[in-house]
């Protein structure tokens, strides 16, 4: 492993963000894009923003993030979960703080598969009598 260089990976639905955290001032850089570049939802921000704030160490690390799959809001959740074990990979003393906040749960909610017959995972095709 690189000096001083914290990797982990973040999950949500179909999102996977691969994180890495250097000692830095703060910089955020999400696939080669600013953070206000690549999320323009405020929300979105704020959720990526949570575990940093949380541990008081939002100017103390630059973020390299690598994301793809599932949507907008699943990428930012995805980010939130893999910065938060980057921070425990960094100093495990914030494991008590990130664990409280459920910061390093794994949300495994994920789309139910559509069934043979009908229109989608639980709706069904409109019945007709005649």
């Amino acid at each position: 492993m690189e000096n001083n260089v914290f990797y982990a990976t973040g999950k949500r639905k179909n999102a996977v963000a691969r994180i890495r955290l250097m000692p830095g001032g703060g910089k955020f850089e999400i696939n080669s894009k600013t953070l206000d570049d690549y999320f323009g939802r405020e929300t979105s921000k704020m959720i990526i923003r949570q575990p940093l704030e949380l541990t008081d160490t939002k100017e103390r690390y630059d973020i390299y993030v690598n994301v793809r799959g599932g949507g907008i809001s699943s990428q930012a959740a995805a980010i939130k979960h893999g910065v938060s074990r980057a921070l425990l990979e960094a100093n495990s003393d914030l494991r008590g703080i990130l664990k409280k906040a459920g910061f390093l749960t794994r949300d495994s909610r994920i789309k139910e598969r559509k069934k043979y017959g009908q229109r989608k995972a639980r709706a069904k095709f409109q019945y007709s009598k005649r």
